[in-house]
């Protein structure tokens, strides 16, 4: 029933249709000519049965049959939908009432007032609560008119007992069938669009994740606002491409584009790994931090783990016209300020001198190597290898004493990412 419902739906979309035309709108009107077609060949066979029984009061089914016909094409032609609408709603509150005060009452015409219900049903559909309710009384009424005039109708009529009966079965059964295809189609209808806002909401929620931390989105969904945390401990990461310009003069906009593309995409794959979160990219630069948003002792051990690899990553890269791409890294730690401002793009930032020493780590690096300050150092030189540079003067903080890190104590350093080649993207 479902599947020929959606046939007719699709076959009658073009009757009286506007291109200006919503698609809730376009929809009402669709299924309200198909409802209206639906109902016409019942109508018809009725009035043809009753005709073949001597009864004249047929001629008020096949008259509805002919009227709602009428109404369909002069919609087709003039594209009246209100008009059309309140005919298709009062033909069918009428003409089943005066049917069944022709045939004589109740009993003697199966109760074929029933059929009236459609009309607030479908109001309910096409107009609204409000309309509903109107169509609702009215047919109230008619049901209550027709108990009144019981005592004035004629006592019997032409038709049989055997097709009195048969009569209310149709009746019953027919009505029955048409509102529970209605109801099938609209609930598919429902189920339909709300798979959509399901697969809607699995969209924005990808989204809202790709943007923001997945500790962050679901506060910032139920609080909307600023959100801000104090951490006293935490590492950040800069790399940034060496020579950036020259690659960017010297490859077509694509082929950087894929190429910035492919690394990043790489650095991605190692967040989840060691369970770092990514803070943002620009350009060229590519900055992340361990220990926010949710704390964790080691997050200096977690960041140069992964710096190591995407030192070995960048390494493994075959040469390309001649020239091998290099990244500066730089590393800081301690205590920083995270959260979310402003109200649209949000992004998940940090802020205090932490970052922005580590920013300088990257920026005044050495290409290849891995620059980290002596917070770090001190929370690195148990486990990891860590090389003296010395004293640098850093650009607005003076001079700094810093360190390279060059692999893990146990020799599992610049091989990490081999290790994990098989569970990194590239």
């Amino acid at each position: 029933m479902d599947g020929f419902l959606q046939r007719l739906i699709a076959f009658t979309a073009q009757v009286g249709a506007d291109s200006k035309d919503s698609p809730e709108l376009r929809l009402q009107k669709s299924i309200l000519v198909a409802a209206s077609t639906m109902v016409i060949g019942p109508a018809a066979a009725w009035g043809i049965v009753y005709f073949a029984f001597g009864e004249f009061a047929g001629v008020i089914p096949f008259g509805y049959a002919v009227v709602s016909s009428i109404s369909i094409l002069a919609f087709a032609r003039f594209r009246n939908y209100e008009l059309f609408r309140f005919s298709q709603l009062l033909l069918i509150l009428l003409l089943p009432f005066l049917l069944q005060i022709a045939l004589g009452g109740f009993i003697n015409s199966s109760a074929v007032v029933l059929w009236s219900i459609i009309c607030p049903i479908g109001a309910l559909a096409f107009s609204g609560l409000r309309s509903a309710m109107r169509w609702f009384v009215c047919y109230v009424l008619i049901v209550v008119i027709s108990g009144f005039l019981q005592a004035y109708v004629r006592l019997s009529n032409n038709l049989s007992p055997t097709l009195i009966i048969l009569f209310f079965v149709m009746n019953i059964v027919t009505i029955s069938a048409i509102l529970i295809a209605i109801l099938a189609f609209f609930i598919s209808q429902k189920d339909y669009a709300f798979q959509l806002l399901a697969l809607e909401q699995e969209k924005s929620e990808g989204l809202l994740l790709n943007i923001l931390p997945k500790e962050i989105a679901p506060i910032l969904k139920n609080h909307p606002g600023t959100i801000a945390d104090h951490y006293d401990g935490a590492s950040i990461l800069f790399a940034d491409i060496v020579n950036f310009t020259p690659w960017s003069v010297e490859l077509p906009p694509k082929e950087m584009v894929e190429m910035l593309n492919e690394i990043f995409s790489c650095f991605d794959s190692l967040l989840d790994i060691y369970g770092v979160e990514k803070i943002r990219t620009i350009g060229d630069n590519y900055m992340c931090a361990a220990g926010v948003p949710v704390p964790r002792p080691d997050h200096a051990q977690a960041l140069a783990r992964m710096a190591l690899d995407m030192r070995a990553y960048i390494q493994s890269r075959p040469p390309r016209n001649g020239k091998r791409l290099d990244f500066r890294i730089g590393i800081n730690s301690g205590p920083l300020i995270a959260g979310v401002i402003g109200k649209r793009k949000f992004v998940y930032d940090l802020w205090g001198d932490p970052v922005n020493t580590a920013s300088r780590m990257e920026s005044s690096g050495v290409p290849g190597k891995i620059q980290i300050t002596r917070e770090t150092y001190e929370l690195l030189k148990e486990e990891f290898v860590c090389e003296p540079r010395g004293s640098i003067v850093v650009k607005g903080k003076g001079e700094m004493e810093t360190w390279y890190l060059v692999g893990v104590k146990n020799g599992d350093g610049p091989q990490t990412f081999q290790a994990n080649r098989e569970r990194v993207t590239l």
